[in-house]
């Protein structure tokens, strides 16, 4: 069996939401629910997290002391450092065939989901050399001027009959770390687009989010 480690990536600064990677949501910090999730997940044989958080940190250390905390350096801190770069500085932590890495932000992630992304792409490599996961649009789309992406708008079609287009939605990435190295991008030269339905990859970057993936919580607790 494959060796793969999960990656999650976590500031402690955060631009749109002042301490969303620790924010409570549902009773519990943000971080708790992508954790738990992992942990669930048995293709996953170990846990990174890569943080400059306090918080984080010494609530990953009394709560999951299962998870590996490496306290992220200082020149890998600031907003503007590629996510490919950090990548580069974890997987340098720990050895792996593959690893997978996603983000606290993404709480309504399955550990299912997680399990079929890894089958899936083990029962395709090397025929695809890595994988990510997009939400699937079937919307009528147009560029900055106006121009009609992936429709004609002189053939009004219904718009499930369109032609699906697909958005990276950051949920999940498997990558090799010789592939991270070569090209310094997770995403290889074959890269498998691995679909999640929307309402699972919601992804929390502003305030409103909070408040829609604590309802989408709910609602699927009942």
């Amino acid at each position: 069996m494959s060796r793969i480690v999960a990656l999650v990536p976590m500031r402690h600064h955060s631009q749109r939401v002042p301490g969303k990677n620790y924010r409570p949501l549902a009773g519990k910090p943000l971080y708790q629910h992508i954790i738990e999730s992992l942990l669930a997940t048995p293709e996953v044989g170990s846990i990174l997290v890569d943080t400059d958080s306090e918080p984080v940190m010494d609530g990953l250390r009394r709560d999951f002391p299962q998870v590996t905390v490496a306290e992220r350096p200082a020149h890998l801190r600031a907003d503007a450092i590629p996510m490919n770069e950090i990548l580069l500085y974890d997987t340098s932590l720990v050895e792996a065939d593959f690893y997978l890495q996603t983000h606290s932000t993404n709480p309504l992630l399955r550990s299912e989901t997680i399990s079929r992304a890894i089958r899936t792409f083990l029962a395709d490599y090397p025929a695809h050399d890595s994988l990510f996961s997009v939400t699937r649009l079937q919307t009528r789309l147009y560029d900055q001027h106006g121009r009609a992406l992936n429709h004609d708008p002189d053939i009004l079609l219904q718009t499930q009959d369109l032609p699906p287009v697909y958005e990276e939605n950051s949920c999940l990435y498997i990558f090799t770390r010789a592939n991270l190295t070569r090209r310094r991008n997770r995403l290889g030269e074959r890269p498998l687009l691995f679909e999640i339905d929307p309402a699972e990859a919601w992804d929390i970057d502003e305030e409103l989010d909070f408040a829609i993936t604590e309802f989408l919580m709910q609602r699927r607790s009942t």
